[in-house]
């Protein structure tokens, strides 16, 4: 990995992607330069990792030593694993240089494992990288067959007569154990795997340790390994590939409405519509373009989810469409599915229902174009401290628990005004910050009876409470909170506070006006 992105810098640099010399990436290790990573022909000229830049040299004057970027290269790495995604939706990192995808099941559409593996090396070599690929039932015998075997496919069956040929020659760092225990098993003069594999293993493992037979039966797949993929495969996703890519945005915009065609007869056959949506457009030169969004209700129509990408296209956050050399595959998928609300064909046209989907629509439009960030709706909060209590979240993406229908959340709104309804004891809109307001009150710790607030004064006639609000246990430094609900004697409702409780938390208590009554 790091000389194959030194190499591809330097063809991009100079413009000759022809090797003429040896490569290697060099690291600081105890004070001293030494290389970390050679390429295949530093490789064949006797050159190793581990040793000095200095003996390096001496050998080979004409090597190209690069500073090792673990940093940039780790991004290579994941710009990789999502180009493979075009093979599999189960893709891992492995390690800092390697890839582990789970082909269980796709395999076929690409014409059986043999033709899969040219095709992703064929891929990855025109993009300058050079790969060794090994593909088994087992993660671990995967690893094996791609890091020290010539071999590419191993049989099934491993642990039968198939497995001793293929892996008992391979070395013991091919079980994936550290170099301490790779040592102290080849003083016992076991290098190799067949050395461990063909003795009794009670002895084996009380003097190396249990993982030295936990290695060799996942290697065998007698023990079932799992791999961590990146993103979690969708519930449902439909694609398009091209013999020949395409470039116009006109053409990715047809193909996605085509998609989301197939899409939602996937999604009729489970009753279930689409939450959240992503698009990927894979590029020849293995550029990856992600393009997600959110709905504020299930959709289940072609249409409208080919509307809502139009509009994500559109976006001034997303850039502008670049198709590089063109795009050979392009994946809808949905990465989150609910079930459809049971709904009768002959009232759906009812004025209500009609009101809601198109407040619905509407929503979702605007959050495509303007960015989900920007449409947001207010919901409550969990938390007994008022300027908490209510929290801003995107309009097209509702939390657990909190009401999805946009009339529920807009009665919320309307409740303070809904006739026949009690008066609210909390006003709906509270200031961004409690303002300070001089108040006169009858004793340090009783209601006031007049206030001035921006210059203002305003004589109370009736007013209520107190409610006390204690602040969160683990803030020492926060003071309790009494709220009064005032009127004046124009009419005008006010919620007011005094910060501080007399004579145990403060001195002389400070009051402030949190929020206005309709």
């Amino acid at each position: 990995m790091p000389t194959d992105r030194a190499q591809a810098r330097r063809a991009a640099e100079t413009g000759q992607s022809k090797k003429t010399a040896p490569l290697a990436a060099i690291a600081k290790i105890n004070g001293a330069q030494r290389l970390v990573c050679v390429d295949r022909l530093a490789a064949s000229l006797g050159l190793a990792p581990g040793l000095s830049l200095a003996d390096a040299r001496a050998r080979r004057p004409n090597l190209i030593a690069v500073e090792a970027a673990p940093e940039e290269e780790a991004r290579l790495l994941r710009r990789l694993a999502d180009w493979c995604s075009r093979f599999t939706p189960l893709v891992a990192l492995d390690g800092a240089d390697g890839l582990m995808l789970d082909i269980a099941g796709v395999a076929h559409l690409f014409g059986g494992e043999a033709k899969m593996a040219e095709e992703i090396e064929t891929r990855l070599a025109a993009q300058g990288f050079d790969v060794a690929l090994g593909i088994a039932d087992a993660p671990r015998a995967a690893w094996a067959l791609a890091r020290f075997s010539d071999r590419r496919i191993a049989p099934t069956g491993l642990a039968d007569g198939p497995f001793a040929k293929i892996f008992h020659g391979l070395p013991l760092a091919a079980l994936g154990l550290d170099e301490k225990t790779v040592a102290d098993l080849g003083r016992a003069g076991l290098r190799r795997i067949g050395d461990v594999a063909l003795r009794p293993r009670a002895p084996i493992a009380a003097r190396f340790g249990a993982e030295v037979i936990s290695r060799l039966d996942a290697l065998c797949g007698l023990e079932r390994g799992a791999i961590s993929p990146r993103f979690a495969a969708p519930d449902f996703s439909a694609e398009r590939r091209f013999a020949s890519p395409i470039c116009r945005r006109e053409d990715v915009e047809g193909t996605i409405a085509k998609l989301a065609q197939d899409l939602v007869v996937l999604l009729d056959r489970q009753a279930k519509g689409a939450r959240q949506l992503e698009v990927r457009l894979f590029r020849v030169d293995g550029a990856v373009r992600r393009i997600g969004m959110g709905a504020s209700r299930p959709l289940n129509d072609p249409q409208t989810i080919a509307r809502l990408f139009r509009e994500r296209l559109d976006a001034p956050e997303e850039d502008e469409f670049d198709a590089g050399y063109g795009v050979d595959v392009v994946r809808l998928s949905c990465l989150v599915a609910e079930p459809l609300a049971p709904a009768q064909r002959e009232l759906e046209q009812a004025h209500e229902g009609e009101r809601e989907r198109h407040l619905a629509d509407l929503v979702d439009q605007l959050s495509a174009r303007l960015g989900a960030r920007r449409v947001t709706r207010l919901e409550l909060v969990d938390t007994h401290i008022p300027e908490f209590a209510v929290a801003a979240f995107p309009a097209s993406r509702t939390r657990a628990g909190s009401p999805r229908e946009p009339r529920l959340a807009l009665s919320l709104l309307q409740g303070e005004c809904a006739s026949g309804a009690p008066p609210p004891t909390r006003p709906i809109r509270l200031f961004e910050r409690p303002e300070l307001i001089e108040a006169i009150a009858e004793i340090p710790d009783g209601p006031p009876l007049r206030f001035k607030w921006r210059r203002v004064l305003h004589e109370i006639a009736t007013i209520e409470g107190p409610e006390r609000i204690a602040a969160e246990w683990w803030r020492n430094d926060a003071l309790t909170r009494d709220y009064f609900r005032a009127e004046d004697t124009q009419g005008r409702r006010f919620w007011l506070y005094r910060e501080g409780l007399y004579g145990r938390e403060t001195a002389r208590a400070k009051w402030f006006l949190h929020g206005l009554f309709a």
